[in-house]
């Protein structure tokens, strides 16, 4: 049973069956919905707050939401520690700063990769503030809750990731 933690991939399966899993757990435990995208915003609310407290006692977004390290930012962490344990465990950690994906298309400068994941993750994190949610907050908390905006945002977000990809990989 053990054996799937050295594993290089996983069953699509029984990792949807985990995050089923752990999806029920959450709003048993926390009676809240999985997701990530808030953890985010209230991380950059902590660093803002040392820089610029003014601005944030005027900021109706983190009267909302205050910046604060709450269980939806250990659930980021424990998915950053979970994805290093299981890449030891399994033997394919490594440390990468260009794909080989994007070298070939792309080639080989590390500056030019971080400047696009900084610049996907910018776009991600603007993209899954004014849908109110992430993949992990309408695709598997919304959508188990058959919640029609949630199914139509994990629609759009897989047509959006395909069409990018597309265009990225295909056109380029």
């Amino acid at each position: 049973m053990l054996e799937i933690l050295t594993q290089e991939t996983w069953s699509p399966y029984v990792a949807g069956a985990g995050i089923g899993m752990l999806s029920w757990l959450a709003f048993l435990l926390s009676d809240k919905p999985l997701g990530c995208s808030t953890s985010y915003f209230r991380t950059f609310g902590i660093i803002r707050k040392i820089f610029y407290k003014k601005g944030m006692d005027e900021n109706t977004y983190y009267e909302k939401y205050k910046p604060e390290i709450e269980w939806q930012w250990m659930l980021v962490f424990g998915i950053i520690i979970g994805a290093f344990i299981s890449s030891v465990l399994s033997g394919v950690f490594e440390i990468t700063w260009v794909p080989d994906m994007f070298a070939a298309r792309f080639g080989n400068n590390p500056t030019l990769r971080v400047i696009f994941a900084l610049i996907g993750g910018i776009l991600m994190g603007f993209g899954a503030r004014w849908a109110g949610g992430c993949t992990s907050g309408h695709g598997i908390s919304g959508t188990s809750q058959l919640s029609i905006t949630s199914i139509l945002a994990a629609i759009f977000m897989f047509a959006g990731g395909i069409a990018t990809a597309m265009i990225i990989y295909v056109v380029f």
